[in-house]
Formats: C-alpha cells, sequence, structure tokens
C-alpha cells in the first residue's frame, strides 16, 4: 500500500515542484489549500489576493493529477497569530508572523487537517532540509538548512518541534530555486513563472500603519533626536569571550538607555507603536544632512526615538537578551543548562549571514553576545541558532 502524502498547495512555484516530486516517487498524493484571512484592510490592491492563489493551487492539482482539497483556518490564524501581532506591537515590540504562523497554523492546525485525510506524512515547498539520528536510543529529527543560500527558509522553521518534525517532508529542499523554476517551466506547471508572494504570511503586502489601526488607535507623540555622542555603546574590543560576568552581560544587551534628556524634541508622530527599530520611512522630518532613522522605541509614553545616519550608535547592539520562557529548543537533547556557555552561529533576520556568537544560559533566560556589533536587534522578531547547517534552537528577541 502506497504512502499517503498531503502536500500544502499554496498556489506557488515551490509546493507545486514538490506535490509533483512526490508523485514522480509513487506516493499518493493530495494537494490541500488553506485560506487564512478575510480581510482586506491595509492590503496594497495591486497584491494578488487569495481567490488567485486557490486558483493556481486547483490548476497544480489538475495537472499532476491529483486529489484537491480546501480548508479555511482563518479563525485559527486570527486568533494564533494576528492577535498575538497586535499585543506585540502595542507593547513596542516587532513580531514576526511567518514564524509564528508556521508553527502555530502550517505545522499545527493545518497538519491537523491533513491527519483528516488519513495522511501519513505532510510536505511543503520550504527550502530546507530534515534528517534524523539516533541519541541514546532515541530518534532525533534534525531540521538543516536548505540546499540554495539565497533561498534558504529554515529560519522561518525556528520554532518547530520534534513532534511536528517527525511527520514532514521538504522536497524541494536540495535544490535551488533555479532548478525549482526551471524544472517547473519544463512540465508546464500554471505557477512556472508566478512570482513569489511577499509581505505578512497568508494576509499579504500591506501598508502596516493601515493594517494596525484596525486595533490601535493613532495616537500624537514627540520624536526625539538622540545626538550619537550621547549614546555610551560597547565596543568589539571590550568582549573576547573570557570571563565574563554578570553586569558585563547586562549592559551588552542593553548599551544605552533612551530617555528625553538625552536629545530634543525635532517633531511629531501618529503613534510610536507603528514603528521599528531600524525604520528609515515614516519618520517625515527632512532638513537634516543624514537620514533619520528610529533608534528606540517607547510604547508607554509613545515616544519615538531616532538617530541621523545609518551608522548612529544607537542602532548597533552587541548583545540581546531572550527571557527564559521565550526560548526554544528544537534539539531538546542539547538544552543548555544554567550557567554554560556555548559558541554558536547566530541569525536574527530573514537572509541574514550567519552571524558568530556566544550564548549565556543564566537562570533569567539567555544572553547572546555576538563577536561583532549588530544593526537593527529588534525586540519581538527571533533569534535562531545554528550548529553549522542545523537549527539548534531559537527564541523571542526581549531586549
Amino acid at each position: 500500500m502506497k504512502e499517503r502524502i498531503v502536500v500544502g498547495l499554496s498556489g506557488g512555484v515551490d509546493s507545486s515542484v514538490a506535490a509533483w516530486i512526490l508523485k514522480e516517487k509513487g506516493y499518493e498524493v493530495a494537494g490541500l489549500f488553506m485560506r487564512n484571512w478575510h480581510d482586506t484592510t491595509g492590503l496594497l490592491q495591486s497584491e494578488c489576493h487569495w481567490e488567485d492563489d486557490v486558483m493556481f493551487a486547483e490548476m497544480v492539482a489538475k495537472k499532476i493529477n491529483i486529489p484537491f482539497h480546501f480548508v479555511d483556518l482563518s479563525e485559527q490564524y486570527k486568533k494564533r497569530v494576528v492577535d498575538y501581532m497586535f499585543s506585540e506591537y502595542r507593547a513596542g515590540r516587532t513580531p514576526n508572523p511567518d514564524i509564528l504562523c508556521n508553527r502555530e497554523i502550517k505545522f499545527d492546525s493545518f497538519a491537523i487537517e491533513a491527519e483528516k485525510l488519513g495522511t501519513d506524512y505532510l510536505a511543503t515547498g520550504h527550502y530546507c532540509r530534515k534528517d534524523e539520528i539516533n541519541v541514546e536510543g532515541k530518534t532525533i529529527y534534525r531540521l538543516l538548512s536548505g540546499k540554495d543560500v539565497n533561498k534558504d527558509q529554515s529560519y522561518f522553521l525556528c520554532q518547530l518541534s520534534q513532534k511536528q518534525l517527525s511527520n514532514v517532508l521538504f522536497p524541494v529542499g536540495e535544490m535551488s530555486k533555479k532548478e525549482v523554476r526551471d524544472l517547473a517551466a519544463r512540465l508546464k506547471l500554471p505557477t512556472a513563472h508566478r512570482k513569489d508572494s511577499q509581505g505578512i504570511c497568508f494576509i499579504g503586502k500591506v501598508h502596516l500603519p493601515t493594517f494596525l489601526q484596525q486595533k490601535i488607535a493613532p495616537a500624537i507623540g514627540e520624536i526625539i533626536e538622540i545626538p550619537a555622542e550621547n549614546i555610551l555603546q560597547i565596543s568589539d574590543s571590550e568582549y573576547t569571550g573570557n570571563e565574563i560576568n554578570e553586569e558585563f552581560l547586562r549592559k551588552a544587551v542593553a548599551p544605552y538607555y533612551l530617555n528625553p534628556e538625552m536629545g530634543s524634541v525635532i517633531g511629531q508622530h501618529n503613534g510610536a507603536h507603528f514603528y521599528t527599530i531600524g525604520q528609515r520611512k515614516g519618520i517625515n522630518i527632512g532638513g537634516y544632512r543624514e537620514p533619520l532613522f528610529v533608534i528606540g522605541i517607547d510604547t508607554f509614553n509613545n515616544i519615538l526615538y531616532v538617530g541621523q545616519g545609518q551608522s548612529h550608535p544607537g542602532l548597533y547592539r552587541k548583545g540581546l537578551f531572550i527571557k527564559k520562557g521565550d526560548i526554544h529548543w528544537i534539539r531538546d537533547d542539547m538544552v543548555m543548562v544554567d550557567g554554560e556557555s556555548r559558541e554558536y552561529m547566530v541569525r536574527i533576520r530573514y537572509r541574514q549571514p550567519l552571524q558568530k556568537a556566544r550564548l549565556f544560559a543564566r537562570k533569567e533566560g539567555i544572553y547572546v553576545l555576538f563577536n561583532k556589533l549588530q544593526r537593527g536587534i529588534t525586540p519581538g522578531q527571533f533569534a535562531a541558532w545554528y550548529d553549522g547547517d542545523e537549527v539548534i534552537g531559537s527564541g523571542v528577541i526581549l531586549a
């Protein structure tokens, strides 16, 4: 009896090729499309909506002759992803809905729907790989980066668990994007030349302030410019990785404390919640020799802190902190104990080159100290740590 695999058909080229590969290998394949969003508030109308996605997904299913199914998960998506987004923006943090969507929807709610179809495995079009090893008699599933370093999506899956990885397949993980496109063109798949989706996972490209104003009211506040010389920063030379004490760790993850006395008011904004660290557009204040960038957000007092130039020291940090409850280990056999430190390669945003760092486990959480200053460390985003091409764990950046 053939093993049955449900492929998450999104209407894009990657999942289309994944479905074809699995059918060619002799599996019994079915396609499942999920609708996750209804509201078009803030959506840029030039972007394709879900109606286009489901049409392309169904066309692919017909082309490769597999059953096609549809499920609406918009209620779960709103509760577990969108509501979380709003709460994080209210708190002055910038969430990553794509990572949350994978953990809470694609590999949870969606996987449950796939199981109802009697599947043995769930497959997606992610550019990553999986293998398994045996550790002391126990099977451990490893999440590995995709072979195409320019399209590697392992970062987006950094919150998956061993259970979630146990029955998932990534058929295009060994391929490059060009190989996927070329194969789709040779097969004359309807999605062969379709553009990759952009924006918030399953919502699309949005005008963020308009989208957030559904739940967060605009509020006039001050924009305060902080001169570069008023920022006290740890230099690269101050950290060698030896004899780290608690005071240094705290200083490294919070090297400066912004307050109104450090600078001067230069304008107003419509709500600190609508901005993110490193943002340039939307400040709307001219007349400066260099462009202004957001270097700090105080949602409690509704203050936006900015600095001149992309090299402003307020944009750079030596480290970050993840509180205990927000630490996630994919490899639960490699959990760090309090007082332990390890060297890993760390990524704090998608497509960022991996950065050398040392992790310090403490009772309150994990401190991550980088070998080099990092630009735009953003509370609410995820830091993921790698051992070679394997994702070991991740966590939500608190500071």
